[in-house]
């Protein structure tokens, strides 16, 4: 493998620039919507609410913000500088190539542990209708429908992906209305609610450790915001990138907000566990017909829309290590849809595997290197704000351009609340091992590249 620095990607992303892009700003921000809101609010948010109580409202604010912060400092430098390496491109543009090859191994490697994760949990949930057909034949369909609409292309992609994202907030909107409805006495439920209003309860009934200790949950809530940074190589306009990631983390922060609190009003927080959507907890006094199954389908096109954003992100990731020679050079090849195929069904293959390890290894394991991705997934937001810092005073020479705000003290911040963020899963058995396991990631992906490259200075 030769060494072709990450510099040299900027002329030769700005030689394809012209006629690559299919999507408008609101497209870009539907796709992130869709990739962000997964399985892991409807369902995970009931461990994040058993940790921290009522204070996960605070949790949730603290991770929006740091979102804030993440997606501004991307969106200057992507329209200064376009890049179809994103964050990576730009992480090895500010501390050298290691780095940009760290972290877009980082992030493939975490995109694929997690789609996985998607998958069975896509699985598991369809066995719900059928028990007595296998998990591997859902894991297997899922797999191909995800591979297939990839396969459309970005333009196609985007429609699908932007639908699943309309589906996705409708639901959480719907609930807001009617937990609304409910907080006024327009609606009431069939049996006794046991439960009091969020301002009548101890906001930090388990202490601030208890908020501390649940933040990498909430944080993995907004854990898919990269993809926006990835998919913006295919906007129609680069200036428009601010107005669409403003508007989804906006759009973002209110509905996770909103739903939450009213699940706090509808249900007694104590009640509420891992083992079954809060959604549904707070929901069952009002015996709403087939609730289990409507959001059992909630679920799965959360689920699925996730796994299929993911699958975008980390071939468009794949496809940029290849250009910027860190993975082989024939994975960059594209089709007359824009598709580099070779690159996708690398990912595919290695998606493939790492199903069929998620059904050979113990559960408890999976859950660790499952949780060790999601840990790596929002370590890369840290590089991401490094970069940020690093690259920052080069822009000045771009006055008519979009800058950050605040910088570089929202930099910092945002670095801090991620370091705070992380450092909360040492409270808990499993995360503490999936932290672990994190830095034995990190460390065998700086030992590949000391074998291919060794840590010197691109000539």
């Amino acid at each position: 493998m030769k060494h072709h620095p990450l510099l040299k990607q900027s002329v030769h992303h700005k030689q394809k620039q012209n006629g690559a892009a299919h999507i408008t700003w609101w497209q870009l921000s539907l796709i992130g919507i869709g990739s962000i809101i997964g399985a892991g609010f409807f369902l995970g948010t009931g461990l994040s609410i058993k940790i921290a109580g009522p204070s996960i409202l605070v949790g949730y604010m603290v991770a929006g913000v740091t979102a804030l912060f993440v997606f501004s400092a991307l969106a200057e430098m992507t329209v200064n500088d376009p890049q179809t390496g994103s964050f990576r491109t730009y992480a090895g543009k500010a501390y050298g190539h290691w780095l940009g090859f760290t972290s877009g191994w980082l992030y493939w490697l975490s995109g694929i542990l997690i789609m996985s994760s998607e998958i069975i949990a896509l699985s598991t949930f369809t066995q719900f209708w059928f028990e007595t057909i296998p998990l591997w034949v859902f894991s297997i369909i899922y797999a191909l429908l995800g591979i297939g609409i990839n396969v459309l292309g970005v333009k196609d992609f985007g429609k699908i992906e932007s639908l699943f994202a309309v589906v996705k907030l409708s639901t959480l909107v719907a609930f807001i209305v009617f937990g609304g409805l409910f907080l006024f006495g327009v609606i009431t439920p069939k049996e006794v609610v046991n439960s009091a209003h969020v301002t009548a309860h101890n906001l930090f009934p388990n202490g601030v450790m208890g908020l501390w200790s649940a933040l990498i949950f909430i944080f993995f809530s907004f854990g898919g915001i990269a993809v926006v940074g990835v998919a913006s190589s295919e906007l129609k306009n680069k200036n428009d990138i601010p107005k669409a990631g403003f508007s989804l983390i906006l759009v973002l922060v209110s509905v996770y907000l909103l739903s939450i609190f009213f699940v706090l009003e509808m249900a007694d927080w104590t009640l509420i566990n891992e083992n079954e959507s809060p959604f549904v907890t707070a929901l069952s006094a009002f015996h709403i017909p087939f609730l289990d199954s409507l959001f059992n389908v909630i679920i799965i096109s959360a689920a699925f829309s996730t796994m299929v954003g993911a699958f975008f992100s980390v071939s468009h990731v794949m496809l940029s290590l290849s250009e910027g020679g860190d993975a082989p050079k024939g994975l960059q090849e594209k089709n007359s849809r824009g598709v580099a195929l070779k690159s996708l069904l690398l990912t595919s293959a290695v998606l493939g595997l790492s199903i069929v390890l998620s059904f050979l290894l113990p559960d408890t394991v999976y859950e660790y290197v499952t949780t060790a991705a999601g840990i790596m997934l929002i370590l890369n937001w840290s590089i991401i704000l490094a970069s940020h810092i690093k690259l920052h005073p080069t822009y000045a020479n771009h006055p008519d351009s979009f800058k950050a705000f605040g910088y570089p003290f929202t930099s910092y911040l945002g670095i801090g609340f991620i370091v705070l963020a992380i450092s909360g899963a040492l409270f808990h058995s499993n995360e503490r091992v999936g932290l672990l396991i994190s830095g034995a990631l990190i460390a065998t992906i700086l030992l590949c590249y000391q074998f291919f490259f060794g840590f010197k200075k691109p000539k």
